[in-house]
């Protein structure tokens, strides 16, 4: 599989190709993806022949769009036959790519279709970066009306916990900047609070921007709806994510899925305002987009917006995210859950 070969790997690959051969396929694969190797005009017949079933390291097993066709929703089925998900919207000024760093994940989030799979294994870096690259194959064929026609911006809250699968998560970040071009203020790394990954992260060179999870700011509550919380507290978390922010200057992002009756009080508010002031963090909220295997449901949109006044009443940065792509299962997750259902 070519994405699986580092890609300063390829010649290897290749075998008795020239040299310069390996700089081509590198640009097809990481520069100008498309979406089959008939597309690689100058590689000759009998290597696109060869590489034919190499080319991408999973298939498509189905392909939903949503929001006019602003949103468009991928489940791949790997090699070995496990399913991920990736979700790109288009916006007038980016295109933003949700993708997925594991098969499953272990950290048990309640209200996630992914969590409720439970955990089967870590994605490969080629795996990871592939789906940036047939995003952007898809986008060369079938642009999205007026958004930008590449991936300009890439987060981590697809399926799995980026941080758990570490050594993967960081080479797909090292691919996309060295080598796809990508700068890495236009990643974005989303966490449930894996201290140890947020810790290891300060110390790397790239500064991706840090999504951290909260969804609850009372310990105890915050353990029901987030069990990792039991492993690693909430304040080491926070003090994990100012540490972050002091190290790279990048604005921490906490988010928040308003879930009703769990998470979506007064006091939940004003413990999560008073956090973000104290690390100059922004907050994202948005309503649960419900799962199947769970009863919770997200407030109407009364109390949504008295749970957002409440924030800026007392001094937070917030933003209210649009639940895109509910009538195609957007949520991380659910496509598989629904896949795997019927």
């Amino acid at each position: 599989m070519l994405y699986l070969t580092d890609p300063e790997g390829l010649d290897e690959v290749l075998g008795d190709q020239p040299a310069y051969r390996a700089d081509q396929l590198r640009e097809w694969l990481y520069h100008t993806p498309v979406l089959t190797v008939d597309e690689m005009t100058n590689l000759p017949k009998e290597l696109r022949d060869a590489i034919r079933e190499d080319l991408w390291p999973f298939t498509v097993d189905v392909t939903q769009t949503a929001d006019r066709g602003r949103t468009i929703k991928w489940l791949f089925r790997c090699t070995d036959g496990s399913q991920i998900e990736s979700v790109l919207m288009g916006y007038s000024n980016r295109t933003t790519l949700c993708i997925s760093s594991q098969v499953g994940c272990a950290m048990g989030c309640t209200f996630c279709a992914t969590g409720q799979f439970g955990f089967d294994r870590h994605l490969d870096a080629g795996e990871i970066v592939a789906q940036v690259a047939y995003a952007n194959a898809y986008l060369a064929a079938n642009p999205i009306p007026r958004s930008p026609e590449r991936v300009t911006n890439v987060v981590f809250m697809g399926m799995g916990e980026p941080l758990a699968n570490y050594d993967n998560t960081i080479e797909s970040i090292r691919r996309m900047t060295d080598v796809m071009g990508m700068s890495a203020r236009s990643i974005t790394v989303s966490t449930v609070g894996f201290v140890p990954g947020m810790r290891k992260l300060i110390d790397e060179r790239w500064p991706v921007y840090l999504a951290v999870s909260l969804h609850s700011t009372i310990p105890s509550e915050r353990t029901k709806l987030v069990p990792i919380n039991a492993r690693y507290p909430i304040d080491d978390v926070i003090a994990a994510a100012s540490d972050y922010y002091a190290a790279k200057g990048r604005r921490i992002s906490l988010e928040w899925t308003l879930i009703a009756g769990e998470n979506d009080s007064e006091l939940e508010a004003e413990g999560l305002a008073r956090i973000a002031r104290q690390i100059h963090a922004h907050i994202n909220v948005i309503a649960l987009n419900p799962t199947p295997l769970s009863t919770d449901k997200p407030p109407d949109r009364d109390h949504v917006n008295r749970f957002i006044a409440t924030l800026k009443r007392h001094g937070a940065n917030v933003t209210l995210r649009d639940t895109r792509g509910q009538d195609i299962d957007a949520a991380c997750g659910q496509l598989r859950l629904r896949a795997e259902s019927s």
